[in-house]
């Protein structure tokens, strides 16, 4: 109860980035006060808080220019989201990673190849998800997992194998979901499962009789599932019961229809 009750004053609070109060009186934008265009704890460039410094912006975007080398990295960050374009270059060399994404969000492509080798993730993050596809094959070897992995998910089809390797499971996997059939079958070697599996599911049915004896019940069990019925039989001895049960489920299935029918045929005849 202590804790939510200093939050809440704290909230309630108007104090600056360093930590003073705020006064509208000596605001350089006091005048805004009488025209509704700011409010104390709602909508203030003196506040510390995000929120209340770009409902601020939201009211007043023509100052956002102005405020653009300000101290305070919040105000920086926030300002970039309404500032005219043509400023943001200059922020793209800011200190603050928060600065340098918020301006990311807004400049031209051209700009943005001069993040890719930012110092922070999350500015490579978004550098990731707003590059130009053919592009991306410049950070596809970042060292984030998570920048490859919105890489991988973005990257032109045909450029994909040069992902195959990647050292993280994850990013493999979302490769294999996407990878021409026919470039899979590094992936259905992989060494992780998951990979596996998910090269095997995008396999046709006439491919997947190799990996009846993968190591993981998952695979076995795709196999069994989709391989010709002809050839189910043999999985109905698999050392996993839930392969078996599978295996043998597609067994009885025709025999399951042909009862069916035949009761079907009986009844019309009588």
């Amino acid at each position: 109860m202590a804790m939510t009750t200093e939050i809440q004053n704290d909230i309630n609070e108007a104090r600056d980035w360093q930590g003073k109060e705020v006064c509208c009186d000596s605001c350089p934008h006091r005048e805004l006060l009488s025209k509704s265009q700011c409010r104390l704890r709602l909508a203030c460039i003196e506040d510390r808080y995000a929120r209340r410094i770009d409902r601020f912006f939201e009211w007043n975007p023509g100052l956002a220019d102005a405020y653009l080398d300000h101290p305070y990295f919040e105000v920086r960050a926030v300002a970039a989201k309404y500032a005219d374009v043509v400023q943001l270059p200059q922020l793209l060399n800011d200190p603050d990673e928060t600065v340098r994404w918020s301006a990311a969000l807004r400049l031209p492509q051209q700009y943005l190849l001069r993040l890719i080798h930012d110092s922070h993730r999350e500015v490579r993050i978004r550098v990731a998800s707003r590059l130009d596809l053919e592009d991306l094959i410049l950070i596809m070897k970042d060292p984030d997992y998570y920048v490859r992995q919105l890489v991988a998910r973005r990257m032109p089809a045909h450029l994909l194998r040069l992902m195959i390797r990647d050292q993280e499971p994850e990013v493999r996997r979302i490769v294999a979901s996407r990878l021409d059939p026919g470039l899979l079958a590094p992936l259905t070697r992989d060494p992780d499962p998951a990979v596996r599996l998910q090269a095997v599911e995008r396999l046709p049915p006439s491919q997947i009789i190799a990996f009846d004896c993968d190591p993981d019940w998952r695979v076995r069990h795709e196999v069994a599932r989709r391989m010709r019925l002809d050839m189910v039989g043999a999985m109905c001895h698999d050392s996993d019961p839930m392969v078996r049960e599978m295996a043998r489920s597609r067994l009885d299935a025709p025999k399951a229809g042909a009862a069916t029918t035949d009761i079907r045929r009986k009844e019309v005849e009588r």
